[in-house]
Order: structure tokens, then C-alpha cells, then sequence
């Protein structure tokens, strides 16, 4: 199970690479296994703002439904458009291929709540 140092990590396994002003949200390669096989993507709109907590998107999979959610409040200002015709990049490539939005950041100091990889590594453990 790859889990990253670089990156931030939610208790409902989503990872968050922080980059200027914004970042970059996927889900995690210990989520992607559990889902199996990703079918389909249902991306937000960009401009779409979201609260902390907010399901942003929602994956389907061979066996289930799955909701990711904001990791923090703030604006989509990017949808990785290839998951509409390749959703499985998020199996194949949890952390590069297979992000799936990038949102601006309201408050910074939501980020403080998020988990290091450390301790994301003993939330699954």
C-alpha cells in the first residue's frame, strides 16, 4: 500500500498535495483497492464551491458507490477531464493520473486538521 510523505490525508481516505494557494485532491491507493475496479467518475463543475465535509464527487465501481469529500472549504478550479473516458486511471495511478479535482483553499487552517502520513498509515493499519 503506497502512502506518501509529501501529502496530507483524510480520515475518509482522500489525499491533499498542497500547491500555491490551492491543491490537489485524489483518493488513496489503500482506498482505490478497497473499491476495485472504478467504472465511472462523477466530476463537480468547475467554479463550485464546497464546505468542508461536502461530497465533491462520487465513484462508481464494479461492486459499490463511493463519495469523496472536501478535505477543506474552498472553490474547484480543476477536474481531471480523463477520468471521463479512462476512470480506472484512479486504480492504475492513485497519486499522479488519478487525481480528481484541484480546489483553492478558503481557510489554511482547516489544513492543520488533515493527517501527516504517519498518521494516515495507523488509520488503516
Amino acid at each position: 500500500m503506497e502512502i506518501r510523505e509529501n501529502l496530507l490525508y483524510t480520515k475518509s481516505h482522500e489525499w491533499v498535495e498542497k500547491l500555491n494557494g490551492k491543491a490537489k485532491i485524489g483518493i488513496t491507493d489503500y482506498a482505490q483497492d478497497n473499491l476495485t475496479d472504478i467504472v465511472y467518475v462523477e466530476l463537480p463543475e468547475i467554479g463550485k464551491e464546497f464546505k468542508r465535509g461536502e461530497v465533491i464527487a462520487t465513484l462508481e465501481s464494479v461492486k459499490s458507490v463511493a463519495e469523496v469529500y472536501a478535505p477543506f472549504t474552498g472553490k474547484i478550479v480543476a477536474v481531471n477531464e480523463k477520468l471521463n473516458d479512462e476512470p480506472s486511471l484512479i486504480n492504475s495511478s492513485p497519486y499522479d493520473d488519478g487525481w480528481i479535482v484541484e480546489m483553492e483553499i478558503r481557510n489554511e487552517e482547516e489544513l492543520e486538521e488533515l493527517l501527516s502520513a504517519e498518521e494516515y498509515k495507523k488509520l488503516i493499519e
